[in-house]
């Protein structure tokens, strides 16, 4: 417990220096909140809607910051310590591969979770955003949602064999979720085609089921979305442990 104590601070440290992870962990999907206050302002989603845009578009911008920490952040911290020769250094230690992963899921999730506040009081005070739904049930989905998509980024980081391939990896992984899964773009808009490929990325799961909560729909309704992140965490972690090297 201590060295996890240790390594938390010390990485948390590094982690706030990092402009590119507040930027688009916290600013980003923050500016996006606002950018879609001031164009729908409190207009319905639709015609005959019981609910707003930004009430329609609340859980894809908080899944923005759990998509940029998940996707962009952990997978290249633990590439490039391994390019650097710090985790080898860390094997001669009783330090473990778990401890590392987890000092970095926390760290990211920390930053997430700060976003999705930011998030909240953008829309809560400049445009007046009420959640339809339960918030415990929310915060619970929000929780699983970020695991199941930082277990994408701990398989990223275990299985590239160098930071090239680990960006390259990132990059596919991340701006397909960003633009197909509902995270910026309506996922309603799509045509019935793009859909289709949008429902085989987790992130798109993860916002059917943090829109419908806070949208007050019942949990019956997104039990598939669920069952399926869960099944993602599960193999990508269990596979990330298998196939973690430490150089």
């Amino acid at each position: 417990m201590k060295a996890f104590k240790t390594m938390f601070k010390v990485e948390f440290k590094l982690e706030l220096r990092c402009t590119e992870s507040i930027f688009f962990g916290i600013i980003f999907p923050m500016a996006v909140a606002a950018l879609i206050g001031v164009i729908y302002g409190n207009k319905p989603a639709f015609r005959g809607a019981h609910y707003t845009m930004m009430q329609a578009s609340f859980a894809g911008v908080i899944a923005v910051g759990i998509c940029a920490t998940g996707l962009m952040g952990i997978p290249i911290i633990i590439s490039d310590y391994r390019n650097k020769k710090i985790l080898k250094w860390f094997k001669v230690t009783p330090v473990s591969p778990v401890q590392i992963i987890s000092v970095e899921v926390l760290i990211c999730f920390i930053i997430a979770s700060i976003s999705a506040l930011g998030v909240f009081l953008v829309c809560k005070f400049a445009f007046s955003y009420t959640m339809l739904g339960s918030a415990v049930q929310f915060i619970l989905a929000f929780a699983l949602v970020a695991i199941s998509v930082y277990s994408i980024g701990i398989l990223i980081a275990s299985l590239s064999p160098n930071m090239k391939i680990a960006n390259l990896a990132c990059n596919l992984c991340y701006f397909p979720m960003l633009l197909l899964s509902g995270a910026t773009v309506p996922y309603e808009i799509f045509p019935e085609s793009v859909q289709k490929v949008s429902n085989i990325l987790p992130l798109t799961q993860g916002i059917k089921i943090l829109k419908g909560i806070s949208l007050g729909k019942p949990v019956n309704n997104v039990m598939f979305s669920i069952v399926f992140i869960m099944v993602v965490a599960i193999l990508c972690t269990a596979v990330s442990i298998k196939t973690f090297r430490w150089e």
